[in-house]
């Protein structure tokens, strides 16, 4: 987890997560994921491989199954002195 000296940067994301609806029904969860992912990089201007997602918001997303996702989910992007960006819930 953060601690307070070590963040450079904080801000809380809606993100859409209607995408994941166009692919197959056994992929939703997994590319549900991967949408969070590019979201938190385009706005945090970070690498995708620099993205630390909480297993809690994993869960969340997991929660009623592979095949029925959340359609938006909304969290916290903290940034990191040393590079990394974590995705967690509010």
């Amino acid at each position: 987890m953060v601690e307070n000296n070590e963040v450079s940067e904080e801000r809380f994301l809606n993100i859409p997560l209607r995408e994941a609806r166009n692919v197959s029904r056994s992929r939703r969860a997994d590319t549900a994921i991967s949408i969070i992912r590019e979201q938190v990089a385009r706005h945090s201007k970070a690498k995708v491989s620099d993205i630390w997602i909480d297993p809690k918001v994993n869960e969340l997303v997991w929660e009623e199954g592979r095949k029925k996702p959340l359609s938006k989910i909304r969290v916290r992007i903290v940034q990191l002195q040393d590079g990394t960006t974590e995705v967690i819930l509010p």
